[in-house]
């Protein structure tokens, strides 16, 4: 089994959860990811998108795209990875998102995911805790720093 499911297993007592007040705007944290054709099969497979614009080289070469593609998904998958992960990290539970697709990725694009805090955001409600809230900026950028993706996302800090 792969060490970092394990480390998350652990008991929640060992596992270090943020609280709101140590973020601040700016804050920004990333993730890179090198995409091979293993990533557009394991994709294929948990999403069932067999796309052939993504699995045929024949059928894609037929396309504006000239070659196969890494499902547009896949990049904003690796939003939520940092955003899980890193910032806010642990116990984050992501409530909305944003993206656009702006530029193609293809198989061995080297992604890097950014989160950075735009925005905190303290939501009262009647009779229940105060919803914690971050605003997100999300961006992946490919390994010629263009921006494939954008979005912004609406996190819930979630204090233990």
């Amino acid at each position: 089994m792969d060490n970092r499911i394990e480390n998350y297993r652990k008991s929640s007592e060992e596992i270090r959860i943020r609280s709101f007040d140590e973020f601040k705007v700016g804050d920004s944290a990333q993730i890179t990811v090198k995409t091979s054709n293993e990533t557009v099969e394991q994709f294929g497979k948990l999403t069932t998108d067999f796309n052939p614009l993504h699995f045929n080289d024949e059928f894609a070469a037929k396309t504006v795209f000239k070659k196969r593609l890494v499902h547009g998904a896949f990049s904003s998958g690796l939003i939520s990875a940092v955003i899980g992960m890193k910032l806010p990290g642990p116990g984050a539970l992501y409530l909305d998102q944003y993206c656009k697709f702006r530029k193609p990725v293809y198989i061995g694009d080297k992604l890097t995911a950014i989160a950075t805090v735009v925005e905190k955001k303290v939501k009262e409600r009647d009779g229940k805790p105060p919803m914690k809230l971050l605003i997100l900026e999300t961006n992946v950028k490919n390994q010629n720093d263009v921006i494939v993706t954008e979005g912004k996302a609406t996190i819930l800090v979630q204090e233990m």
